[in-house]
């Protein structure tokens, strides 16, 4: 059990109003609260907002939040009071406006919560577009990924203390407890960067409880650590004099390497990591606060009063009160630990699966340990057999390889400690071994693959690519980080490029990593099936991350404004409307996964029709090359994943108009293929949703922007940014409504009209959904149209131009915030100056249209005309039943009962 709270040390929950003036505003009539200047809002809230020292500006912007977002909520899906749902709005106030003054453990303890229930709280809060901003939501994910690495972090500390010490006194051992903890969150809040960094914090813990264990009293030292501790371990605990302090001659500390090793082998962690640890950022920390020399232990009053400073500075949550079971730290077992069902051997001898306790830190240090023992019997230099590839070259490589894996080397060591702290350039190297091994080892592979494929040994066109090296490279790297912090991607993988980023990165997930070798997102797709094939050691979760990856980029990183991805389309459409990037045609037609990387870095020079006698040899003259195999496998690949996504959230929303589906996703493939400019900068997620609000607006479905939204936030890798903060043109940003009134349904209003014409266009055939490359399982989706036909024409009629017809596709009267959203809307859209960003006409302007009017009571308005219910147009489209869509729906119960026969 956790050791109680005592009188010194560990502080109490009176702290509070002891420290408040650490962090207190100036005196200024511009930020000290007046609650006279707030008699229009309730005297409790007013009276909060003092508790919290607020400011006046945070006081009215929080009341704003509550009247327009909160006050009108469904109280049965918030089970919390007014104080605390005053408190979260006071929180998300003042972290827009920069203005808190209380740490956050200090705010919890005013509105009376906890951690998990205060993130819950807001969460709950966030039900339309602008209620929490990108900044706060940042802000939240940081304490909540903090404060479950730390409370991990503590646990282990606790089973390990547990394991290491017998102490009868209970007072002190809890005095030991609290010095070591304490000492460790000093440790790692001013020598680590990235404090969230389950594993080197976890290093970083064996480092501190070798301090202490090595200081402990031998007889009181239980099995193995007495053993461990070797002869000439420091003497047993004494506490050092103040006037002994000084005096005392400092040495650099000496590390204990028996004891060391055990702690290591006790949880499955590196003992060299542990060790470059120690010798680095511990042994930097102890010199810091000058007990380098330090015979005995550290004073506990000394280590509290330097984190209170350091916990004040970051205002962040109070990670001492972990020791004394504090309530604002309190959290339910199963949410830091799972059960999995792990092979273990039994007394007789068989193989049996048995649920055993797998907590955060064990599941890491074993994922770890696997990855070594993967890569024992491999290298970080090219083996026997890869040089020989590289002697069979026509240019020879090898020189290239190693001046560029060394260059990188270099960059990720720095960009490492960068990310980590200054003193982490040891591990950066040793991570970066890692990678360089499976970066030989999947090379080495992969030719092998080639060799037998194509029959030749000549491989220098692929082996002198500098991109498939890099890309190579940093796949083999990503594992290597992904294993270590956890197989999860940065911000769902959006929004980290979009001018929100931080001024230090601190988070090594993907796409860290191209960030740091400055690669295309577009380059190191080409590489991932390839690599997952050529390594058959790489486990599932690793497969199923770089999947993500791929769907990741797929999804926004491959669209980014400087994408090489935008060169292969516009020399596509150069070459004429027979080769697009990849056919409708073509959709329903299996997709073989038989490219490789090969194929994809050195396409689209291959000769089209036969199989190359050598690599990669360009076209005879007077023959037409093949279409480009990456943009074209991108695109196959493009498709399927958004009718995927597509298809997920019409689940959602449209059950029951299942004839809208296939309208839908006809406008989202032509967008994709004809507009692919709307995606730059964009997220694929915008254009499903624009597309599914147009068709419904054309269709005269009830569907609103806010459902959408609701329903997408549900689903799984949804990012808040990706409605909230989308591109409207260069270098502004708004929600995911201004993006589909300004830019969205201007360019397609054209397009988006067909489909109400008494001969809307053909529909595009549903892509086949084919087993996936990763995994064993097929992905199967019933009802698909395997109808061919040819791409959607442009019309004649300018899509600049607002008319009765097309002013009905407008999102008018969708209050997602306050009125001036919509007014912000009007100026845009009457501005003269107006114009889309890289438009594909060569850049012509628009015409400004006419001021639009959003009627907060639901009804439409727009060109200063009301809308008298429903159009003769809607009504008639309302009377139609076309042919076309009676013999689809019949084709789909055909199929249906063919897929689901009776008995």
């Amino acid at each position: 059990m956790p050791p109680k709270k005592r009188s010194s040390g560990t502080p109490q929950k009176k702290e509070l109003k002891g420290n408040t003036k650490s962090g207190s505003p100036d005196s200024s009539e511009n930020t000290v609260l007046s609650p006279e200047r707030h008699k229009d809002k309730e005297p409790e809230f007013v009276s909060l907002s003092e508790e919290l020292q607020t400011t006046n500006p945070i006081c009215d912007h929080a009341w704003r939040i509550w009247e327009r977002e909160i006050r009108s909520m469904d109280k049965a899906n918030m089970p919390y009071s007014n104080r605390q749902q005053w408190g979260a709005c006071l929180f998300i106030a003042g972290m827009e406006l920069d203005g808190l003054s209380l740490t956050f453990t200090q705010f919890l303890k005013v509105v009376g919560l906890s951690v998990k229930q205060f993130i819950s709280l807001v969460r709950k809060m966030d039900v339309n577009v602008d209620t929490i901003s990108p900044t706060v939501n940042t802000a939240l994910k940081r304490l909540e990924n903090k404060y479950n690495v730390t409370l991990a972090l503590y646990q282990r500390f606790v089973k390990t203390c547990e394991k290491i010490s017998a102490e009868p006194d209970k007072s002190k051992r809890t005095e030991l407890w609290e010095s070591s903890w304490t000492m460790f969150l000093l440790a790692k809040g001013t020598f680590l960067q990235m404090e969230d960094d389950l594993v080197i914090a976890f290093q970083l813990l064996l480092c501190v409880l070798e301090f202490f264990t090595k200081r402990f009293t031998p007889s009181l030292l239980q099995s193995p650590y007495k053993s461990a501790v070797s002869s000439s371990t420091l003497s047993p605990p004494t506490r050092t004099s103040r006037r002994n302090q000084g005096k005392a001659k400092t040495r650099p500390p000496e590390m204990d390497v028996q004891l060391l090793e055990t702690l290591c082998k006790e949880s499955d962690c590196s003992v060299d990591e542990v060790k470059n640890v120690y010798q680095t950022t511990f042994c930097a920390f102890l010199d810091s606060v000058g007990l380098s020399g330090l015979q005995g232990l550290p004073p506990l009053e000394t280590l509290s009063k330097q984190y209170e400073e350091l916990y004040h500075k970051n205002k962040d949550f109070d990670a001492r009160l972990f020791l004394v079971d504090d309530e604002t730290l309190s959290s339910s077992k199963t949410e830091v630990s799972k059960v999995e069902m792990t092979p273990r051997k039994n007394l007789s001898g068989d193989d049996v699966a048995i649920p055993v306790p797998q907590t955060p830190i064990r599941a890491a240090m074993n994922s770890i340990q696997q990855l070594r023992v993967d890569l024992n019997s491999a290298s970080d230099q090219p083996s026997s057999n890869l040089l020989v590839y590289y002697k069979n070259c026509t240019v020879d490589p090898s020189e290239e390889i190693r001046k560029r894996v060394e260059e990188l080397r270099q960059v990720f060591i720095k960009r490492f400690a960068q990310a980590v702290g200054q003193h982490c350039e040891g591990l950066g190297r040793k991570r970066f071994n890692l990678g360089a091994q499976l970066y030989y080892k999947v090379m080495e592979s992969m030719l092998k693959s080639e060799e037998k494929r194509l029959s030749v040994q000549n491989f220098s066109k692929l082996l002198n690519n500098a991109a498939f090296h890099t890309s190579l490279l940093a796949c083999a790297l990503e594992v290597v980080m992904a294993t270590y912090v956890g197989n999860s991607l940065k911000s769902g993988g959006f929004g980290c490029s979009s001018g929100a980023s931080d001024s230090v990165e601190t988070d090594l997930c993907f796409p860290w990593i191209l960030d740091v070798f400055q690669l295309p997102a577009f380059e190191f797709y080409k590489v991932i099936e390839s690599f997952i094939k050529a390594e058959p050691t790489l486990k599932h979760d690793m497969m199923k991350h770089l999947e993500q990856c791929e769907q990741v980029i797929m999804e926004s990183l491959a669209w980014k404004a400087d994408s090489p991805l935008f060169d292969l389309l516009k020399q596509s459409r150069e070459e004429g409307p027979g080769e697009q990037a990849e056919p409708p045609a073509t959709l329903n037609q299996p997709l073989h996964h038989n490219h490789t990387a090969a194929d994809l870095y050195l396409s689209p020079v291959r000769p089209s029709r036969q199989p190359p006698a050598t690599e990669a040899e360009p076209p005879t003259p007077g023959t037409k090359a093949l279409r480009s195999n990456s943009l074209s496998l991108f695109y196959k690949k493009l498709y399927r994943m958004a009718y995927l996504q597509l298809k997920t959230l019409f689940s959602h929303l449209l059950t029951s108009h299942p004839e809208l589906e296939p309208i839908i996703w006809t406008l989202l493939q032509h967008t994709l293929q004809n507009e692919f400019e709307l995606m730059r900068d964009r997220h694929l997620d915008q254009l499903i949703m624009s597309a599914m609000y147009a068709i419904c607006k054309v269709k005269n479905v009830d569907l609103r922007f806010k459902t959408i939204v609701t329903a997408y936030k549900e689903m799984p890798n949804a990012n808040q940014e990706t409605f909230k903060r989308v591109l409207i043109r260069e270098g502004q940003y708004d929600s995911i409504i201004v993006f589909y009134n300004l830019v969205f349904m201007q360019k397609l209003k054209t397009n988006i009209l067909q489909y109400s014409s008494p001969r809307p266009p053909p529909l595009s055939p549903i892509p086949r959904i084919p087993c996936s490359p990763y995994k064993n399982s097929p992905l199967r989706v019933p009802g698909s149209n395997n109808v061919y036909v040819s791409p959607l024409k442009s019309s004649r009629m300018s899509p600049m131009v607002m008319t009765p017809r097309s002013r009905i596709l407008i999102s008018i009267g969708e209050s997602f915030g306050s009125a001036d959203k919509f007014q912000k809307i009007n100026e845009m859209v009457s501005s003269t100056d107006w114009s889309l960003k890289r438009s594909l006409d060569g850049g012509s302007a628009p015409k400004p249209l006419k001021r639009l009017r959003f009627d907060m009571d639901g009804q439409d308005e727009a060109d200063g005309s009301k809308s008298s219910g429903e159009s003769t147009l809607i009504q008639k489209l309302a009377e139609m039943s076309s042919t076309r869509t009676r013999m689809q729906e019949q084709k789909l119960k055909e199929e249906s009962v063919k897929e689901h026969p009776e008995p």
